[in-house]
């Protein structure tokens, strides 16, 4: 495993941490307390250190997996705990369980305060090594109240750095930018991948350009594992899967494009670990955040700082078949990457579940 340290700090992240996602929300199976728990060992044993949840995973169970993983073995200081908090977890906990709904959130600085204690006391630690705010929307961005107490619970030692996720899903281009402009955030968690560059490139482009600190936890960096390089034409998902309900039409026009990266598999690679070298090359990169479901996809997964980095030759064919969409049929998308300032203020007005 290869580390990455944060700017102006001793903190140091593995280039492939381990999302409990996968094993706590129910999106992507079952897992049981101790299955999740023998993976986390497993991908601790491999040289993953950095554990990312979020309060709202399995209302607050992946926040407890860690502390079961790790806090019971007294291993606490062997690992780097990234959660999130934003989301009303205590008046709509139990929404929280009813598969990908979103639910009302509460940035108010009384709330992300209780929110961080509460995560505190699951986690049984006295530190949250990063702390992120989970999917802020543009009101968040210029909310100074709310920085200022990421700010303030830094000063109490109680979180060591802290920034943002953007999401859920792809996009949030301009609520990136307001961050990173005014805040200079630590971290920024996002959705990019090989197959998806934009915005992630851009916000990546905004931090060097503006000499910030900023470095980036990324996460779906197989694009919803179309990158691993096994789906077909015929791929049928289960029903409770959330690629099931996307059209054919993503389906067939990627496995086309994975056609054209083939070129990318070779000794000691498989398409997978190429996908997450490629964001590697990027030193903005901190740490890539891959879906895990079981152990032989942790160990390609975690076994990808070691293999063999892209060349220059395919960097430079990887911009060229960008530039002609993989060679697949271009689609019209509209998501907030491709909006502008004022309609992702409106959209996320639109959007934002109403508290009741």
């Amino acid at each position: 495993m290869r580390f990455r340290t944060f700017p102006n700090s001793s903190l140091q992240v593995s280039a492939v941490g381990f999302g409990l996602w996968t094993v706590s929300t129910g999106w992507w199976g079952e897992y049981t307390d101790g299955q999740a728990v023998a993976l986390m060992h497993e991908a601790l044993d491999l040289g993953i250190n950095l554990f990312d949840a979020a309060d709202t995973y399995g209302n607050g169970r992946s926040e407890e997996l860690i502390w079961k993983a790790f806090g019971e073995g007294g291993r606490r200081d062997d690992i780097v705990i990234a959660t999130k908090v934003g989301y009303d977890v205590f008046n709509h906990g139990n929404d929280a369980r009813r598969g990908q709904q979103a639910i009302p959130h509460d940035f108010s600085p009384a709330g992300i305060r209780a929110a961080t204690e509460a995560s505190l006391r699951r986690l049984r630690t006295d530190r949250i090594d990063i702390l992120q705010l989970h999917n802020v929307g543009m009101a968040e961005a210029d909310n100074d109240e709310l920085w200022e107490t990421l700010a303030a619970l830094a000063g109490e030692g109680k979180v060591l750095r802290s920034g943002l996720a953007l999401g859920p899903a792809i996009g949030w281009l301009h609520e990136g930018l307001r961050c990173i402009e005014r805040h200079n955030p630590a971290v920024v968690q996002h959705i990019f991948n090989l197959l998806e560059q934009h915005p992630g490139a851009a916000l990546h482009e905004a931090a060097r350009a503006g000499g910030k600190d900023t470095m980036f936890l990324v996460r779906v960096p197989h694009s919803s594992g179309m990158l691993e390089g096994r789906y077909t034409a015929d791929t049928v998902f289960p029903p409770n899967d959330h690629r099931r309900h996307r059209p054919k039409s993503w389906l067939v026009n990627g496995v086309q494009k994975v056609a054209n990266l083939r070129f990318l598999e070779g000794p000691g690679r498989t398409l997978g670990q190429a996908a997450i070298q490629w964001l590697l090359a990027d030193d903005r990169t901190a740490s890539v955040l891959p879906n895990i479901y079981d152990s032989t996809q942790l160990r390609e997964f975690a076994e990808a700082p070691e293999s063999p980095a892209l060349s220059a030759d395919e960097m430079a064919r990887l911009r060229e078949l960008h530039a002609e969409n993989f060679g697949a049929p271009v689609e019209e998308h509209r998501f907030k990457g491709t909006m502008t300032a004022e309609e992702a203020a409106a959209w996320d007005r639109e959007h934002e579940p109403a508290a009741v």
